[in-house]
Formats: structure tokens, C-alpha cells, sequence
């Protein structure tokens, strides 16, 4: 009967130590997924700013060379859609640190989750230690 107790001990110790392992797996790959969106997020904001500052140059270039100066109407245009631009740029940063943060989140979910599934598993496999164990006349 011994032996039975410890089969039932044994295959629920290895399934709690899976379950974690899982979740820690899974939060691992979350935690990854995140990093490699930051590091998209940041060449994406360099290629932008690249951009705009093409245009910003084009746009120099052509003024000066109709003979419009950068003083009057064409400069508050200028600095009104500069305003723009770091109004998008910001609200295009908030939304990509939303995406690490809810990939962070779900990594930790899932951990959660697969400790929770641990301690059930556990306390389950104890049940069944404590049924057979009773059954054979073990204990009490």
C-alpha cells in the first residue's frame, strides 16, 4: 500500500513542478515578447523622426529657394504642425508602452494561473494520499 501512497505523492509532486515550470515558461516568453516590442517600438520612433526631419529639411529647402522666409505665417504653420507631430509621436509611445505593459501583464497571468493550478493539483494529490492511505487502514 506504501506504494501506492508514494506513486500518488510522486506523480502529483512531478505534476505541481510541470505546472510551475509552465508558468514560469510562459511568463518568460511574455517578458520576452515584450522587450523585443520595445526594441521595435524604438527603431520605429528612430525611422519617424528620420523621416520627418527629411520632410522638415525638403520643406526648408524649398522655401528658401521661392524666396519665402521663415519669418510670418510659414514659420506659425511650421511650429503648429511641429505641435502636431509631438502630439502623435506621444500618443504613438503611450499606445506601444500599453502593448509592453499588457504583454508584462499576461506574463504574470500566467504564472499566476499556473500556481494556482499547482496548489490545486497539490492539494488534490493529497486528497488522494490521504483516501488511500485511509482505505489501507494507515491512518485512522
Amino acid at each position: 500500500m506504501w506504494v501506492v501512497v508514494a506513486a500518488i505523492a510522486a506523480s502529483t509532486a512531478f505534476s505541481v513542478y510541470g505546472q510551475i515550470e509552465t508558468g514560469k515558461a510562459q511568463q518568460e516568453e511574455f517578458d520576452r515578447q515584450a522587450e523585443e516590442e520595445k526594441i521595435a517600438a524604438e527603431g520605429r520612433e528612430l525611422q519617424r523622426k528620420q523621416e520627418l526631419n527629411r520632410v522638415l529639411a525638403a520643406n526648408a529647402v524649398s522655401q528658401s529657394m521661392s524666396g519665402i522666409t521663415g519669418e510670418g505665417t510659414p514659420a506659425s504653420i511650421a511650429l503648429e504642425s511641429t505641435k502636431q507631430i509631438g502630439s502623435s509621436e506621444a500618443m504613438i509611445n503611450l499606445s506601444e508602452k500599453l502593448t509592453r505593459a499588457q504583454l508584462r501583464r499576461q506574463g504574470a497571468n500566467a504564472r499566476s494561473t499556473a500556481n494556482i493550478q499547482a496548489t490545486s493539483t497539490l492539494l488534490a494529490g493529497g486528497a488522494k494520499v490521504a483516501g488511500a492511505g485511509k482505505d489501507a487502514g494507515v491512518w485512522g
